[in-house]
């Protein structure tokens, strides 16, 4: 039996690839906020580990041994959160996007050597950037305590694959979706907001840049992206992949579609008030042609869909 390790094993992408690897037969170790959770290991655990103490963090990994390990615990903020960027806010993202992920290259590199490692990074390690259309070799242009702790997350992978040869991969995420998104999330904001106006409720739909244009994708799909990078057999077996749909559709694209599906006008629902935003959203567009070519992988759900599948979710009748 092959095994895991997961990081964020409660957020969106943690849950969802925990759901993955178990229908795959893994035995899977999640680790989230000092839980444990575990499908099908046999070794005896401890009830939490702190990703940012280092001795907890090599120990586990000593212990543990996995196959695979997959590094998505973050601190992130929505683009309708005001992101702070004091010392405190990089002293937050610092620990858990960059040093939680030096703890766990270290526990392979000393203990694990053939162990696998994924690191989730993200689009917005470009920021502003002047190419509409990103990829592997885009400048980096980090404009956050976020985005500059992914930004060295993804240095320090390459370091340790390079230095020491350790199987560390990336993934270069763009904007991915699905029932669990948090709240404060746009995706979630939009679709929560259709389903009680479609029950009733005389509430407006309140929304920062209906012009906004953003690169949308199925998380499901982008779990499934993690595992075939971080299963690579062919050389180099490590790399850095954008993981992305490659298409462009704005909020407005989005809220109309959610509205369509409950047979309602979204204009009449629909107020759009600039200063709810924290930050300008800038032009992000993936491009996975990389992923494509080196592993197959392809997106299954279209954005039509997708946000189909999120009402449904919410509880709107719509047929799949």
């Amino acid at each position: 039996m092959r095994t895991a390790l997961i990081t964020g094993s409660q957020g969106q992408d943690g849950k969802l690839l925990f759901e993955l690897l178990k229908s795959k037969g893994y035995g899977v170790l999640g680790l989230d906020l000092n839980k444990t959770e575990a499908h099908g290991v046999q070794i005896p655990l401890p009830a939490s580990t702190d990703l940012t103490i280092s001795k907890e963090v090599i120990a586990l990994v000593a212990q543990f041994q996995p196959d695979e390990i997959y590094h998505l615990a973050a601190v992130h903020h929505s683009s309708e959160e005001n992101s702070s960027e004091n010392a405190s806010a990089f002293r937050r993202a610092y620990e858990v996007n960059f040093f939680a992920l030096i703890n766990l290259l270290e526990g392979v590199r000393l203990h694990s050597p053939q162990t696998h490692v994924f690191y989730a990074a993200s689009s917005h390690i470009f920021g502003h950037s002047e190419a509409d259309i990103q990829d592997e070799s885009t400048p980096l242009n980090p404009d956050s305590p976020y985005a500059f702790s992914k930004v060295d997350g993804l240095q320090a992978s390459r370091l340790y694959r390079s230095k020491y040869g350790i199987h560390a991969s990336v993934g270069i995420l763009y904007n991915h979706e699905s029932e669990y998104r948090a709240s404060k999330f746009l995706s979630k904001k939009i679709t929560s907001a259709v389903v009680r106006i479609n029950n009733g409720s005389n509430e407006k739909l309140t929304l920062g840049d209906l012009s906004a244009v953003i690169d949308w994708g199925y998380a499901r799909d982008y779990v499934e992206a993690m595992h075939r990078i971080n299963t690579l057999t062919e050389s180099p077996e490590s790399d850095d992949f954008i993981v992305a749909s490659g298409t462009r559709h704005t909020v407005e694209d989005f809220v109309q579609t959610a509205f369509r599906h409950a047979g309602l006008d979204w204009r009449s629902h629909v107020v759009e008030n600039p200063s709810l935003l924290g930050r300008r959203n800038p032009l992000r567009i993936g491009n996975p042609v990389k992923l494509m070519k080196r592993t197959g992988w392809t997106p299954s759900v279209s954005f039509e869909q997708m946000i189909k599948l999120l009402l449904i979710s919410e509880g709107l009748p719509i047929d799949k």
